[in-house]
């Protein structure tokens, strides 16, 4: 599964925002991370023991996670899961982040009448016949806000149908907003 966080929702209700993320950079979609699926519906989490992340795999994922804290976490939580080393772990992250086009999110913002529905056929368009509707998980707020979209994945990292989990995704007509 990757999971992508609506970055400025997460800065607006933070209790203590990452300061590079939230202070004087502009984010959209950023990479939250990329978390491994049992075959029953397990998420495997902190597989083994993870030391700090060097500052050279801090620089080179800080444009996708824009907070080392983030990183820390994502790779002491899912990725030893999956790799030996964070190099590996990030570059297939940053691999399956990097294919993914995003649907002009200011126009959407302004729309009037935006749905969980909307917003998935529009990160469809964007990304062409490669992605599809049954691939996404949006996750909103309790409020209605866009929090996440989580794109699942094969073990191949190829886009695939999402499979049932214990956190069903609010309904395709259900309203939502974004916050600019």
């Amino acid at each position: 599964m990757l999971a992508l966080s609506w970055s400025p929702q997460h800065c607006a209700r933070a209790r203590n925002p990452d300061r590079f993320q939230c202070e004087n950079n502009r984010f959209g979609f950023i990479l939250h991370g990329l978390w491994p699926q049992g075959r029953n519906g397990s998420w495997p989490q902190y597989c083994r023991p993870a030391a700090p992340l060097s500052a050279a795999v801090l620089r080179s994922n800080l444009c996708a996670t824009p907070s080392a804290n983030l990183m820390q976490h994502e790779w002491a939580k899912h990725g030893t899961c999956m790799a030996r080393k964070p190099e590996a772990y990030f570059d297939q992250a940053r691999a399956a982040y990097g294919r993914l086009r995003f649907p002009d999110t200011l126009a959407l913002a302004r729309r009037d009448g935006l749905t969980v529905g909307s917003l998935t056929a529009a990160m469809v368009s964007a990304n062409g016949r490669a992605l599809s509707a049954r691939s996404i998980k949006i996750r909103t707020t309790r409020d209605g806000w866009l929090e996440e979209v989580q794109i699942c994945l094969d073990r191949r990292q190829r886009f695939a149908v999402c499979g049932a989990d214990d956190r069903p995704a609010p309904s395709p007509t259900r309203a939502i907003r974004i916050r600019l």
